[in-house]
């Protein structure tokens, strides 16, 4: 931000994701900076023994990796367009839905969003040879969007898919993941975490491709999920069953929940001998230990001897031995004359809860088949979507992660048909819960002329759920009240699309008329034409302002003036914007502006006068 005083450029692109570890760095390593760049020897003096310097380390490469990390580092000129006719409750709901390629959606979202995402939920391409990758391009990302989604006029093939062929098989998929995921890491919390499906053909590469992004002292666990609820008669070898979900913390401030128990797992509590405590269940009084100190000779009530079996001792020392005793949690069998003890443990001293298992069998998650179920019930008919996954499965991760009580942020930037979205809503139902969803999807071709493209489909999913939990509970349509929450039954819809501002993209020979056509284009650059409240959202965005962000118009004299504010912010905070050709030379003493107070408008609308007047008394930027 520049100084009182002067007026600043809009900046026209997204922020760059790798500025905030430069400037740690720079902060933490004065003495390795000079003319704005690093001293790589001073940095390797400066951190001692913590180099490596040999020529064997170990290190993870694939072709195209620097490509990825240019790409990364590439910011976007896009901007993310409001679709209010596509959406549920627009006004007041806080579920976003972003059609647009991730990467870039991704890009636009990291100033808003960094640090604010509890939970992460990938489903990407599993690269098993006939899957896509996306089509990254690190010479211009937009143009390569906007082709292939037939928004320009040299439409091309949507996806490219990923033969096994290829000699890049890996690679190509390890590039396409590498930007993606280093962005995610950035908007997770510091207590939150990130969960990717994946099967077989890449788990390998992923774990080490995260290894790297998240840090591998991050790792939380890798599950084995239950995909298939039945054998494949007709595999070539074995059936294979499974898939996984590795999952990452973005720092130790990762908390799980505990998962609530089954009626099964509560059923396991009995009280066979009446106890006023209530239901118990018995546990081992032996471990699989030698221990000296706890190996001695206990008597059943029947008088008879018994002693741990070989190889093992008992849990506990026999002082507390006998204290269990006294206080009646020494359980010998319905006869009392078992060959060994057990200790009781009462349901209502335990957690409230069960740890999480890296096992998920499809009776705890959920299956393929029940996905299918699900969505047909929805569309009232085969949905053309290969693999959605349950939602009984994304549920799990809820419940692990977030909580009903907050307004926790659940992204998934492969949104596919949107189950995430479903699991939110319906959770949020289920328990009373504020939790928010935002989905990115790629309008990938379906060939289907209902829902021609995989974001229409996710779409209507969403507003079919809405519907169906609206007329479950009339009294809890959008806007209404469910318990002492409003319930959030709404999502906004918005599509990556072209700035509405010119970029310089150069004069391509040395033609002193078209330099000056150029130049004269950015005497104002708002294009013609456009949706004045989508520069708006623009401006909001390249701010880093959230999407959830209101715009109010005002009439100020003979200008109208825009606030955006953004209350999700800590503090909220806000701006104002004129785009009218002309602002008034007493704009600031109507608005009141203060040294603080940002405004942004058309350079065209400001004589040299009223520029310097307005920056001396606010913060100002120009388009």
């Amino acid at each position: 931000m520049s100084a009182h005083g002067d007026k600043t450029p809009v900046t026209l692109t997204s922020a760059d994701p790798n500025a905030e570890r430069v400037a740690q760095l720079r902060k933490l390593f004065p003495e390795c900076w000079a003319d704005g760049e690093v001293n790589f020897d001073k940095l390797r003096a400066a951190l001692g023994d913590s180099v490596s310097a040999g020529p064997e380390r170990f290190t993870f490469l694939w072709a195209g990796r620097a490509d990825a990390a240019a790409l990364l580092q590439t910011p976007s000129r896009a901007t993310l367009v409001p679709k209010p006719a596509e959406s549920v409750d627009w006004d007041t709901t806080r579920n976003l839905f972003i059609e647009g390629d991730n990467l870039e959606v991704l890009k636009l979202l990291y100033k808003a969003y960094a640090g604010r995402v509890k939970l992460i939920y990938i489903d990407p391409p599993y690269n098993t040879g006939n899957d896509f990758v996306y089509p990254d391009d690190f010479a211009d990302p937009l143009a390569v969007y906007l082709k292939l989604t037939k928004q320009t006029d040299d439409a091309g093939k949507l996806l490219t898919s990923n033969p096994e062929t290829s000699g890049r098989y890996h690679s190509a998929w390890l590039s396409m993941m590498y930007p993606r995921l280093f962005l995610a890491r950035q908007l997770l919390r510091d207590d939150g975490v990130i969960f990717v499906s994946i099967d077989d053909n890449e788990v390998h590469h992923l774990r080490l491709l995260m290894n790297e992004i998240f840090g591998e002292e991050n790792f939380v666990a890798t599950i084995a999920w239950q995909k298939r609820d039945s054998p494949s008669n007709d595999a070539k070898g074995l059936s294979v069953t499974h898939e996984y979900l590795l999952s990452f913390q973005r720092s130790e401030a990762f908390r799980r929940n505990l998962l609530p128990r089954t009626e099964d797992q509560i059923g396991n509590y009995k009280n066979p001998d009446n106890d006023p405590r209530g239901v118990w269940t018995q546990t081992y009084i032996v471990r699989q230990e030698v221990r000296k100190d706890r190996i001695y000779p206990l008597t059943n009530p029947h008088g008879r001897t018994v002693t741990p079996p070989p190889g093992t001792s008992w849990r506990v020392d026999q002082q507390m031995y006998e204290e269990y005793r006294n206080d009646n949690r020494i359980w010998w069998g319905s006869d009392g004359n078992g060959d060994l003890p057990f200790l009781k443990r009462f349901l209502t001293e335990v957690a409230q809860g069960v740890v999480p298992t890296s096992w998920w069998d499809y009776k705890f998650a959920g299956s393929n088949r029940n996905a299918s179920v699900e969505t047909r019930a929805l569309f009232e008919r085969e949905m053309p979507f290969d693999t959605p996954k349950p939602t009984k499965l994304v549920k799990r991760l809820l419940q692990i992660v977030t909580s009903a009580d907050s307004d926790d942020i659940v992204l998934d930037f492969f949104g596919g048909s949107c189950t995430t979205a479903q699991a939110v809503l319906e959770l949020n139902r289920e328990e009373g819960g504020s939790r928010r969803f935002v989905m990115v999807q790629l309008p990938e071709l379906t060939g289907n002329e209902q829902f021609p493209t995989i974001a229409e489909i996710g779409k209507e999913r969403i507003r079919r759920v809405i519907s169906k939990l609206a007329k479950e509970t009339p009294n809890m349509l959008a806007g209404g009240q469910s318990s002492e929450l409003r319930e959030d039954l709404g999502f906004k819809v918005f599509a990556l699309g072209e700035s509405h501002f010119e970029q310089w993209a150069g004069v391509p020979d040395r033609d002193a008329a078209k330099y000056a056509k150029t130049m004269e284009a950015f005497l104002d650059p708002i294009k013609p034409n456009v949706d004045p409240v989508a520069v708006l959202w623009e401006l909001a965005v390249k701010e880093g302002y959230g999407l959830n962000s209101t715009i109010t118009p005002a009439k100020v004299g003979t200008n109208t003036v825009h606030t955006v504010t953004d209350t999700e912010r800590d503090p909220p905070q806000s701006f104002r914007a004129c785009l009218d050709v002309k602002l008034a030379s007493d704009i600031a003493k109507q608005l009141s502006l203060a040294a603080n107070d940002l405004i942004i408008c058309r350079d065209s609308a400001l004589d040299d006068t009223l520029a310097a007047n307005l920056a001396l008394q606010c913060r100002l930027k120009t388009i």
